[in-house]
């Protein structure tokens, strides 16, 4: 993935952007550094949550425990002034835990909807894999559609509406295999590796300088819901030529007719694609996509869309392993 450019935006760059994407890149390195000052490493996970979020998508944060899934998002909820929700999904969470449920009022003798953690602006669904299938199928409009339909009445979410959802890639026992329309509704899907020696030194030193200090107190907040909404209006303008939206095709459709994967990605790839790299290109300074930031996007966005067949999977072969193949086959656009 391409490195999102650590600096404050120059001056004096060889071109002039026709949107004025400053604003936003600076605000991104803002919350980058408030970050920073709490997690060690894991800048793809940082740059993919932040892109995640001017994209206006969802994220599955996948790792094993311990490697600080759950609180980079609760960190990066902290950076923005919006209303954040936290859901522990377990294997008895029923759908009107989540979504709410209307409750009888003897004062109005009437019935009364109350709304469940899902209405907020970041949801953090921490093991989103340890709840059945139909738990999971209780996310499936409010996550696509941002509204929830109770009883025939229709509820809108506040925007932004940003749903962070972690799972233990390891661990079996007790959890359930996320449906395909579920998993096609996240933009990314986020691999959190484990840190270096390095970084389990500093990981180690910052806990011991911490003393009695509460993480969450060193974070600042950054931005507002209103200036989100106003940074995906600029990300949307960003434009792209033609030959690159074939290229998304072509990528896209090659997952489709490839002979290692017994399913390929939808129309809905092509477009979250199309998305995250206008995402990459504003947060790089730019209001214009290259090659490179759909090369960024295509991986996160495709993986967890695609399922490897099953003999090649007994063999090791992975679905990352298979979309890198696909970028190298498509000719890059000149």
């Amino acid at each position: 993935m391409e490195e999102i450019n650590e600096n404050k935006p120059e001056e004096g760059l060889a071109f002039v952007n026709r949107i004025d994407v400053q604003e936003l890149q600076e605000s991104v390195f803002k919350i980058k550094e408030q970050l920073q000052k709490v997690i060690v490493g894991q800048q793809n996970m940082i740059d993919l949550l932040l892109v995640a979020m001017l994209a206006n998508g969802h994220a599955l944060i996948e790792g094993v425990p311990g490697v600080a899934k759950t609180i980079t998002a609760k960190l990066l909820s902290k950076t923005l002034s919006v209303g954040f929700s936290r859901i522990q999904f377990t294997p008895d969470l029923m759908p009107s835990d989540i979504l709410g449920t209307s409750v009888y009022n003897q004062k109005v003798a009437d019935f009364e909807f109350k709304k469940g953690p899902i209405f907020s602006n970041m949801i953090l669904i921490d093991e989103i894999n340890r709840a059945p299938a139909k738990t999971q199928a209780a996310l499936f409009e409010v996550m696509e559609e941002k509204q929830v339909t109770i009883d025939g009445h229709t509820y809108i979410m506040d925007t932004p509406f940003i749903v962070l959802a972690t799972q233990n890639p390891i661990e079996q026992e007790g959890t359930y295999r996320l449906p395909e329309a579920q998993l096609d509704r996240f933009l990314f899907k986020i691999n959190v590796p484990y840190p270096n020696a390095e970084e389990e030194m500093e990981i180690i030193s910052r806990e011991q300088a911490l003393e009695n200090t509460k993480k969450l107190q060193k974070i600042d907040t950054i931005i507002s819901g209103e200036d989100i909404e106003k940074y995906r209006a600029i990300v949307n303008q960003v434009k792209i030529e033609k030959n690159l939206l074939k290229y998304i095709a072509d990528v896209v459709v090659n997952t489709r007719t490839n002979s290692l994967l017994f399913l390929g990605a939808s129309p809905r790839a092509s477009i979250a694609i199309l998305n995250a790299a206008k995402a990459f290109a504003a947060i790089n300074g730019r209001d214009f996509v290259t090659p490179e930031d759909i090369k960024s996007a295509t991986i996160p966005v495709l993986q967890h869309r695609v399922i490897v067949t099953p003999e090649r999977e007994m063999e090791g072969l992975t679905s990352i392993q298979i979309i890198e193949q696909i970028i190298e086959a498509v000719e890059i656009p000149r």
